[in-house]
């Protein structure tokens, strides 16, 4: 089997521009491939993890990735699925940002020996002359196309910047640049992001009169139709600061039975042959056996083998009933914050973090949503003695070990 044949199983092409051109360079290992990451925020998220991990299979099989940090068009912000203008980011967060994204790519990506490349596009969109940009690149775009564009019709009726509307010209830009500095011959991106990146292939086809390929991957949806990676906290990080092991493990161990082979086929690297048989007897308790496996691999690829053990340890000691409570996660609770060794219920839970305010603990207690120790709570004033291991469980799936500091 292909590379390319094994992306097609995996359910990941989308759109692209040349099939057969795109085909035999990813075969060959001859593509030198750009993916995009505008650094938003100071940690990679699951909305991230399908393009690294489809830079590392391409990696694997020859091809040369080229990870575009987006400094430069950080400073814009995409409009592509956005309803809302993005908040304006200073250059000293937008660094940081940065270097926090290249610190965790390198666990996916073999940046040595230049396997792969990581640039920032501020390099050359910083200082770039605004009529230059006008006569050099805006004569080769159209207005009345760009605005037929997926990225732009969604905003045109809340209202579209003309600061957001010029991001399509600057990744185009980017392209065409990567494309004369690094011999880079294709982008690849979420299928939201087409528009764009066909611009930049354009722009190449009429700036240098040679031919430069697109492909987009599936976006991570759900049955209904949404975006993975959000919870009721929000964003599930790669950051372990921002989303621990345990965390994360238990994110992809709940995902809904009709989510679990798309994301085995997408995510992981385990065969596709082996996710083909488990689809054909897939039932009953098998589901959790495939969610186990799903929420195992990627944990251990995104925080190692060592932290993959310890998520599915601390799951089998809760929910299996067996298994050492070792590695469950941890609240810590100040010394201060306690009245003869007892704190009350629901500051607890504020504290614990398995409510997000006192009203919203009071609701789970009166709703019969927590338990302590296995003994159900209903009495919102009840105060909770900390001697002792105490395991603090919010509904089926989450739960905190209590410990004073």
């Amino acid at each position: 089997m292909t590379t390319f044949e094994e992306l097609k199983r995996r359910g990941l092409l989308a759109q692209l521009t040349d099939e057969k051109e795109i085909e035999e360079l990813v075969n060959a290992g001859k593509a030198t491939f750009y993916i995009g990451f505008d650094p938003t925020a100071d940690s990679l998220h699951v909305g991230h993890f399908m393009a690294l991990c489809l830079m590392k299979r391409l990696q694997m099989a020859g091809n040369k990735p080229i990870v575009l940090i987006g400094g430069g068009t950080a400073m814009i912000g995409d409009p592509s699925g956005k309803t809302d203008m993005r908040k304006m980011m200073t250059p000293e967060t937008i660094q940081h940002n940065v270097d926090c994204f290249k610190k965790q790519m390198s666990r996916f990506i073999d940046f040595s020996e230049d396997k792969a490349i990581v640039v920032n596009n501020a390099d050359w969109l910083m200082n770039l002359n605004y009529i230059e940009v006008l006569r050099e690149v805006g004569a080769h775009f159209s207005v009345n196309r760009m605005l037929t564009a997926e990225c732009y019709k969604q905003r045109l009726e809340r209202g579209l910047s003309f600061l957001e509307f010029n991001y399509m010209i600057m990744q185009s830009y980017d392209f065409y640049q990567l494309f004369q500095k690094y011999g880079c011959n294709m982008q690849f991106g979420g299928d939201d992001q087409w528009s764009n990146m066909l611009g930049g292939t354009e722009l190449i086809r009429r700036k240098l009169g040679k031919d430069a390929y697109a492909m987009t991957i599936t976006l991570l949806l759900n049955s209904e139709g949404k975006k993975m990676g959000k919870t009721e906290k929000g964003a599930v990080w790669l950051d372990p600061e921002k989303t621990s092991p345990y965390d994360f493990f238990q994110y992809w161990r709940n995902v809904d039975d009709a989510d679990v082979i798309k994301c085995l086929k997408m995510l992981t690297f385990v065969p596709v042959e082996q996710i083909e048989e488990m689809e054909k007897t897939m039932e009953g308790a098998q589901f959790n056996a495939a969610k186990e496996l799903l929420a195992y691999e990627l944990t251990k690829l995104v925080h190692g083998e060592e932290e993959a053990e310890k998520a599915k340890a601390a799951a089998k000691a809760l929910f299996g009933g067996n298994g050492s409570n070792e590695n469950m996660p941890v609240a810590e609770i100040d010394s201060a914050d306690l009245t003869d060794g007892a704190i009350g219920l629901l500051s607890l839970l504020v504290k614990a973090e398995l409510a997000p305010s006192i009203s919203e603990a009071r609701r789970l207690v009166q709703q019969g949503g927590i338990t302590v120790n296995d003994e159900k709570k209903t009495d919102p004033k009840e105060m909770i003695k900390l001697d002792g291991e105490i395991i603090v469980r919010k509904g089926k799936k989450a739960f905190k070990k209590i410990a004073v500091k």
